[in-house]
């Protein structure tokens, strides 16, 4: 039998958990990239977003963006709710829901 690895999120058939997180992540992004919006607890967040398929960069540890949003998830609804940001708060929702 010849093995190509396993798949992470094989038992999400049908469903884009990784293509999602990134697409979450593009809309924290827009939040925390702002300075007037963003603290020191968002810019730690940054540079774990910027090691996200980096494991040199983390101490061999592979992290992806589904692994954050999973550790995070109390804080991105925090941000979320506290910029109103709707389109965001329902595609964390299906991500708990579907994903996590």
């Amino acid at each position: 039998m010849h093995s190509t690895g396993t798949d992470r999120y094989l038992t999400y058939k049908n469903i884009d958990c990784a293509g999602n997180s990134k697409k979450l992540l593009a809309l924290l992004r827009r939040h925390i990239d702002d300075p007037t919006k963003s603290n020191a607890f968002w810019q730690q967040f940054r540079e774990k977003l910027d090691r996200v398929g980096h494991p040199q960069e983390n101490k061999g540890r592979v992290i992806d963006e589904l692994f954050l949003i999973h550790t995070y998830i109390n804080n991105l609804y925090e941000i979320f709710e506290e910029y109103d940001d709707t389109e965001a708060l329902a595609l964390l929702e299906a991500i708990e829901r579907e994903c996590c």
